[in-house]
């Protein structure tokens, strides 16, 4: 799966920076090379506060060994440096279907062309994420995939618009694992709880209007709620590209707001060159998921997480081979009850229930890229599903992909709880106290588990 050859520090002027993540930093092409053409490089990033636990999984543990040993591709991988596109290729795509995930092939780079990007992004990233990491310039490989914001071998003169969207948890957890103190959650989506604590954070300025149940709820006109959600206040949720450049959103980030005026510009370029006017637009996206049936398969996966992470860290104890440092204060005698007969669970089942918790937590933290482009008159010939647009006449050819797909690292497990239990505190604490958008003045109180 290599590609041969290295990038050189004379290689570094033809890539620039797309947008990033916790974990990664996206390139895209700019030069003339056949194979790089209608590609984006993801380049491996350092945190620099080492207290913070990493985002995603480079190296195995010996418990990892024993939670993916099964997966003799994971382990192989982690030799060559190449976790990221194995697990894509071994794991999610298991779940969320081949045909929507691509792996990419490696890339080897040298540590001039790292550092030399690195200073030529500098001034692209946002203030906060320069902030927390840098470009792994010790790495020696990179990440080479589609951008999925082009079509490859986009026709001149033809557009192409792409919509990529971080639908974090689209369910409400039931698990009898959840604390009386925190059965809040049953009623409350997780992602309208953390806003709250955001919020009061200085994270965002506003709360955002989207619910993550309204997209995953296979109901065409709730669907378009959480579109028209997105539009008001994106964060690091919802972005448009335009020909492969950022036309709306923000940079991947919480602290992101977008202009009003910028709205307006973006709408403006969406109707130049597609001709679609935002109803058509918002129409045409909404029909593409609801047909599609992708966020289907994505729920399916996110599911997998039926312990909670209240359940799942009483396994993770059970690996690790550790007292359990949550049973150590528990005073409640049912919940007692409860975990220890998680603590009583064999090795394979704890492993088992672990390994799909962080299958579950990728699924909640990666984004869906939707392209779409107008398919040609009289074309019937094409490798790409499609969707009429009523209001316009026209049909409209599109792909779904899913990217960001890391291994999250077993150790992020009391990262997980200790979140879990902060989002959940202050919410019950604070959460309705604080200034909200108008529709989300009512708690969200949506079918408590969604069709698949």
């Amino acid at each position: 799966m290599d590609m041969d050859g290295v990038l050189q520090a004379a290689d570094a002027k033809d890539w620039v920076y797309k947008g990033e993540g916790a974990a990664n930093l996206i390139l895209s092409y700019t030069g003339s090379s056949p194979s790089m053409l209608g590609k984006v490089l993801r380049v491996k990033k350092v945190l620099k506060d080492k207290s913070q636990p990493a985002p995603s999984c480079l190296v195995f543990s010996s418990h990892e060994k024993l939670l993916w040993g099964h997966i003799p591709e994971l382990v192989e991988s982690v030799k060559q440096d190449c976790l990221a596109q194995a697990y894509a290729v071994h794991v999610m795509s298991q779940h969320l279907g081949a045909n929507h995930v691509d792996g990419g092939v490696r890339v080897r780079v040298s540590r001039d062309f790292l550092e030399l990007v690195e200073k030529n992004v500098l001034s692209s990233r946002p203030a906060w994420r320069v902030n927390a990491s840098s470009i792994d310039n010790t790495a020696d490989a990179a990440l080479l995939i589609p951008d999925h914001s082009l079509f490859s071998g986009n026709p001149k003169g033809s557009s192409c618009i792409a919509v990529e969207i971080k639908a974090k948890c689209g369910f409400l957890p039931s698990s009898e694992y959840i604390s009386e103190d925190n059965s809040i959650k049953k009623q409350v989506t997780r992602y309208k709880m953390h806003q709250h604590l955001k919020f009061h954070q200085g994270e965002i300025s506003k709360t955002s209007e989207y619910n993550p149940l309204d997209l995953f709820s296979e109901s065409k006109e709730r669907i378009r709620m959480a579109i028209k959600s997105f539009f008001s206040t994106p964060q690091n949720n919802f972005r448009i590209f335009v020909n492969g450049s950022l036309a709306f959103g923000g940079m991947g980030g919480g602290t992101d707001s977008v202009h009003p005026a910028d709205t307006d510009k973006c709408i403006e370029d969406l109707s130049k060159v597609s001709g679609l006017e935002l109803p058509d637009f918002t129409e045409l996206l909404s029909e593409t998921i609801f047909k599609s049936g992708v966020l289907g398969k994505l729920l399916t996966t996110q599911k997998l997480d039926y312990h909670d992470i209240e359940g799942a860290i009483h396994l993770y104890y059970n690996i690790i081979s550790q007292p359990c440092l949550v049973c150590k204060n528990l005073t409640d005698v049912e919940l007692l009850r409860k975990y220890t007969l998680l603590h009583s669970l064999p090795l394979d089942q704890s492993l088992r229930i672990v390994r799909d918790f962080l299958i579950s937590a990728t699924a909640k933290d990666c984004s869906l890229m939707i392209s779409f482009r107008p398919r040609e008159n009289g074309s019937t010939d094409s490798e790409y599903d499609s969707v009429f647009l009523e209001s316009v006449k026209r049909t409209y050819e599109y792909k779904a992909y899913f990217v960001d797909l890391d291994v999250k690292p077993l150790v992020k497990m009391e990262h997980y709880f200790k979140l879990d239990q902060k989002i959940v505190n202050f919410y019950t604490s604070n959460g309705e106290v604080l200034p909200s958008p108008k529709s989300s003045n009512t708690k969200d109180t949506s079918p408590i588990q969604l069709q698949q």
